[in-house]
């Protein structure tokens, strides 16, 4: 989720946004461990490894679990973890090939806590996944123990006019047509040019952005386009309020844009009703944290876990 100096209508022009509004990554599946389990709902899907207190970990829009793979290696052994894919990205869409997701995704992840009988665990949400979060523990605040947003907001909007004030009025047109634009795109093959400029804001590395270029086609686009048009017409900024546990939110930074100052800001601003919140920022580093600062990340997530 990346902060740039733009115009609302000017991003919505842009061709590389249809894909470069949230991280798109595919990675090899995670090998499977004496310890590994598998849990599955309609929407999602749920491997769980390792023993201990519980963690969920989910990915972003168009990412599989195995974006969390050096974190589960590095925690399995003291927790029990388990691992969210959304379906359609990484496996077959199923129910999620038509129509609403991510209300249901919601309800569902409520359904397995519930089920499962997970204690409190600790929810970490990238991106999406981060939202997704936001939404569980305001509509379910007996359920989480604790978040760790990385890099998502409560409404993605505010990224495209960081500063200004902007109406779902405005914000939903363009979301339709965004999500049209990708539903005409099903199916196709993308050109390694155009995976290029969709991740060119990605990541910080070259090997970074190959990884994730590398991936991004692989996602089904009826569930990336669904779910970006979910994203930018669901406001949450004033419903986590309703949330009781604590959070912390990281946000990247990087030169040219933006500052270390200006990513803290608008993070704290967005995150304004939510009391307690802590922003913490990470840099230097895209949309990607866990891919551009590794060890940083991971060690965030273990304080983050032993608080």
């Amino acid at each position: 989720m990346m902060i740039k100096r733009a115009a609302f209508g000017a991003w919505f022009r842009a061709p590389a946004i249809l894909l470069l509004a949230i991280g798109l990554i595919l990675a090899l599946p995670f090998p499977q461990s004496a310890l590994a389990q598998e849990a599955e709902y309609s929407r999602f899907s749920m491997e769980v490894r390792g023993e201990g207190p519980d963690v969920i970990l989910i990915p972003g829009l168009s990412t599989p679990r195995d974006v969390w793979q050096p974190t589960a290696d590095l925690l399995q052994n003291r927790y029990r973890l388990h691992l969210m894919q959304v379906r359609g990205f990484g496996e077959d869409a199923g129910v999620n090939g038509e129509g609403p997701i991510l209300d249901d995704l919601v309800a569902e992840l409520a359904a397995y806590i519930d089920q499962q009988e997970l204690e409190r665990p600790a929810i970490i949400g990238h991106s999406l996944g981060g939202l997704t979060a936001l939404m569980l523990a305001a509509d379910h605040p007996d359920l989480p123990g604790k978040l760790l947003i990385v890099d998502a907001l409560p409404w993605y909007a505010a990224v495209f006019a960081p500063g200004q004030q902007l109406s779902m009025e405005m914000v939903e047109p363009q979301a339709d047509m965004m999500r049209a634009q990708l539903l005409a795109q099903a199916g196709q093959p993308m050109d390694a040019e155009t995976l290029a400029a969709n991740v060119a804001n990605q990541s910080i590395s070259p090997e970074g952005r190959a990884q994730i270029a590398a991936w991004a086609g692989a996602a089904d686009q009826r569930v990336t386009a669904q779910l970006i048009y979910e994203d930018l017409t669901n406001d949450m900024r004033e419903h986590i309020a309703r949330i009781t546990v604590p959070v912390e939110v990281l946000t990247p930074f990087a030169d040219p844009f933006p500052t270390q100052e200006i990513a803290a800001q608008l993070y704290t601003n967005e995150y304004a009703a939510l009391e307690g919140v802590e922003v913490t920022t990470m840099g230097p580093s895209r949309h990607f944290i866990m891919l551009d600062m590794p060890q940083e990340f991971q060690q965030k997530v273990e304080g983050f876990l032993t608080r």
